[in-house]
């Protein structure tokens, strides 16, 4: 594919310069500053020698974005040298770090301009995610790659290019419904220059939706416009080459606008919770009453039988103590001694009855025992508390997704915060929270459960080498390898929580919200 740019010198290298920075530095961008610089990440600059005579040298450069751990998606004009150069080879410098890789070619498709690269040895990168669904007109989007006539403008030799650094992020929207007839491409405004072929056009959330190729000629003092291979091609050309590569299709949401969403929702659910709990509390109240009451009615009847049988008794014992002294004044002395007897019995039976009757301090405890815990009023709010196995499904309209996929969340809880057995979280205001930050992605990971809204939630923050070794270092200060509830392990994993968030950004570049159920 041919290459359409017209690079001039002096004044017009400078008006470049200030038309590729000041879209992103002085006009409003709808995407999140952080999204853009997690991006950059996974753009390379792709350096192309040539070897003779035992003496290498540089004849161009190209950007390139990676798609896997190995692997480099670029424009195939940018490697062109190599289809009949057998001492052509390829250097890969990241946007990050100090190290630079060698690369071989191992597929291109000229027609539709993409090749791939791999790297040698056992160099690994971070990879971009793709946008698998459909880019709208006028969406915004940026150009990520390395334009030569910045490193012109900036009087950088070729030392300074084959080192890393950060790439040029420029600005603009698609143009949907127009594409170029040999390969489906996106049209868009972002200014792109040479140097930038083989790069990344990225949506909002810094997702690829295509990789930039070539530009139109402005030879009347007309707008530029350029032009990127679309993600269907690109997925089309590394699903030929079995390429394991990540990719996204929900729509690019607002931060800020899922975070306003997600309290208005959260607001609502404690409302709603409360308003169930104060019916609840209402029907209980009115049940108590109901069962009061008839606790009253028992107390009073069951008094009333014990005073009327201890009264009865009294009355047999008062007769049966008259009949033992009329068999005394008879002299029979042995049915006296029956008849004392009785007497005897039935008083004691009597003033036994009399001490038991129930007394009315007991309505209490029989309204406390008559209330069953169906009708407790925070029922609502403590059923998500459940201990035990939890299965946890995504929620599109809840969730913002970047880089990861969306497979069902399953896990063990216990009531003390513990998951499966061996992560403790820790509680504040009934959201149960810990931080992940891992050894060898650059990623880290806030994940929230809230039971009573029966809720999981995972922010993800993509950060670059720098940011990740802090939060690593952070990380590292605090032991909280098992699960327990001692003082001790809770402190530290609050101050871990606490540490890490003091280095991340403040918005997340992925929000995965999770709606769980209980399940055996």
């Amino acid at each position: 594919m041919r290459v359409s740019f017209v690079v001039e010198g002096g004044m017009r290298v400078i008006l470049a310069l200030l038309l590729i920075i000041f879209p992103v530095a002085f006009s409003p961008a709808l995407g999140d500053a952080s999204d853009i610089n997690a991006a950059t990440r996974s753009v390379v600059r792709v350096a192309v020698f040539s070897s003779s005579d035992g003496q290498r040298s540089l004849i161009g450069h190209g950007s390139g974005v990676v798609v896997a751990p190995d692997k480099i998606i670029t424009n195939a004009h940018v490697i062109s040298e190599a289809e009949y150069d057998e001492s052509v080879s390829f250097i890969i410098i990241p946007s990050e770090g100090s190290k630079t890789f060698e690369a071989k070619l191992i597929a291109a498709s000229p027609g539709k301009d993409l090749a791939l690269l791999q790297l040698r040895g056992d160099a690994r990168l971070t990879p971009a995610s793709l946008y698998s669904g459909i880019i709208g007109d006028g969406s915004d989007v940026f150009a990520i790659g390395y334009p030569a006539n910045v490193d012109i403008a900036l009087e950088q030799n070729e030392v300074d290019t084959l080192r890393p650094q950060t790439p040029v992020k420029t600005r603009g929207t698609v143009s949907a419904g127009r594409s170029g007839k040999a390969v489906e491409s996106l049209l868009h405004t972002a200014p792109i220059a040479p140097g930038n072929s083989g790069g990344p056009l990225v949506d909002a959330c810094g997702r690829v939706v295509g990789i930039n190729s070539f530009g139109s000629v402005s030879d009347g003092g007309g707008a530029e416009f350029y032009f990127a291979v679309s993600i269907r091609e690109l997925t089309t050309f590394l699903r030929a080459q079995n390429v394991d590569f990540s990719a996204a299709g929900s729509e690019c949401r607002s931060v800020a606008e899922m975070t306003r969403a997600e309290a208005e929702l959260d607001a609502q659910t404690r409302a709603k919770i409360e308003a169930e709990n104060r019916i609840t509390a209402e029907l209980r109240s009115g049940k108590e009453g109901k069962i009061r009451q008839a606790a009253e009615h028992d107390i009073i009847a069951e008094r009333e039988n014990h005073l009327a049988l201890a009264g009865l008794l009294l009355v047999f014992g008062s007769v049966a103590g008259v009949a033992a002294w009329q068999f005394l004044e008879r002299g029979n002395h042995q049915h006296m001694k029956i008849a004392a007897s009785a007497s005897s019995v039935l008083t004691v039976a009597a003033i036994l009855i009399f001490a038991l009757r129930p007394s009315f301090d007991q309505i209490d405890d029989r309204v406390r025992a008559a209330i069953t815990p169906d009708d407790a009023p925070d029922k609502v709010a403590a059923s998500g508390s459940i201990p035990g196995k939890k299965s946890c499904v995504i929620q599109p309209d809840r969730s913002r997704v970047t880089v990861s996929d969306t497979a069902d969340v399953i896990f063990d809880w216990s009531d003390k915060g513990c998951i499966n057995g061996r992560t403790q979280y820790i509680e504040n205001a009934g959201k149960w929270s810990r931080s992940f930050v891992p050894n060898s992605d650059a990623q880290v990971s806030l994940v929230t459960f809230t039971p009573d809204s029966r809720t999981y939630r995972i922010e993800r923050y993509l950060l670059g080498m720098d940011a990740m070794e802090k939060a690593r270092e952070a990380r590292r200060r605090y032991d909280v390898q098992s699960c327990s509830v001692d003082s001790v392990t809770r402190d530290n994993l609050d101050n871990m929580n606490k540490a890490i968030r003091e280095v991340l950004p403040p918005t997340p570049n992925e929000i995965l919200t999770f709606g769980c159920q209980n399940v055996k």
